[in-house]
């Protein structure tokens, strides 16, 4: 793990403050690629002790997403694209760790694909388009310390995915 990246307030995916949220952690990783980490709980179920398969997807749109992040921090996007393949059931009984990495990158537009992993078979897999936008042109003001910060929470030694 090389480092730990910026988190918000209120993202449905890695917002501290959101009570109904993933509360994910993401980490660069070595080769550009990025670790998307959370434990699920009772209510992001679809079938009983199953993640759902909209939550399966918005880590994966996520981690894919801020890969673009580790190989040129201040990069940002929004997705324009996204297809999941689901393989097998995610249960919520425990960690659920994603992995995802640019596959292609221009000016424009930048690509890239992600999976999960559970007992050393992927699980569900995405594919994702993004557009390439300064922050300006996503948020009216941009974003400030008290919308994207560090994330305060201990960082694993090393994460396995």
């Amino acid at each position: 793990m090389l480092a730990a990246q910026n988190i918000s307030r209120m993202c449905l995916v890695c917002g501290a403050e959101n009570t109904a949220g993933l509360h994910a952690h993401f980490y660069e990783l070595d080769g550009g690629e990025v670790a998307g980490v959370f434990m699920p709980r009772a209510e992001h179920q679809g079938y009983p002790g199953r993640l759902h398969g909209g939550v399966v997807a918005a880590i994966l749109d996520e981690t894919i997403g801020r890969a673009v992040n580790a190989a040129g921090p201040g990069a940002w996007g929004v997705t324009v694209e996204l297809t999941v393949r689901y393989r097998k059931p995610i249960p919520i009984d425990g960690e659920v760790r994603a992995v995802g990495r640019i596959t292609r990158d221009s000016s424009r537009l930048f690509e890239g694909s992600g999976e999960i992993v559970v007992d050393g078979a992927v699980a569900a897999e995405a594919k994702g388009k993004y557009v390439r936008l300064p922050l300006d042109e996503i948020l009216d003001g941009g974003l400030d310390e008290l919308n994207w910060f560090p994330d305060p929470r201990a960082a694993p030694d090393s994460i396995d995915v």
